[in-house]
C-alpha cells in the first residue's frame, strides 16, 4: 500500500501530462468556435468533459469520482 506521497511520486506526471492534454483539446475547440464565428454547436462530449472536470474537481471518498466518470461516460 503506497502512502499518500508516494501516490503523488508515481502518478503526478502523468496525471498532469494527461490534463494538460485536455485542456489542449478545449483550447483547440474554442479557437475552431472562434475561426466559425463564435457559434458553438451543440455536441454532448464536450459537455461531458465539462461535467467531468467538475467531477474531478471535488474531493470525494477513494473510487467515487472513477464511478461517476465512468457512468458519465456510458452514455455518451
Amino acid at each position: 500500500m503506497l502512502t499518500p506521497g508516494q501516490v503523488i511520486d508515481a502518478y503526478f506526471l502523468e496525471a498532469r501530462h494527461q490534463l494538460l492534454e485536455v485542456a489542449a483539446l478545449l483550447d483547440r475547440y474554442d479557437a475552431a468556435v472562434d475561426r466559425a464565428g463564435g457559434r458553438p454547436g451543440e455536441d454532448s462530449r464536450l459537455a461531458a468533459l465539462r461535467a467531468a472536470l467538475d467531477v474531478l474537481a471535488k474531493r470525494s471518498p477513494a473510487g467515487e469520482r472513477t464511478v461517476a466518470l465512468l457512468e458519465l461516460f456510458a452514455t455518451t
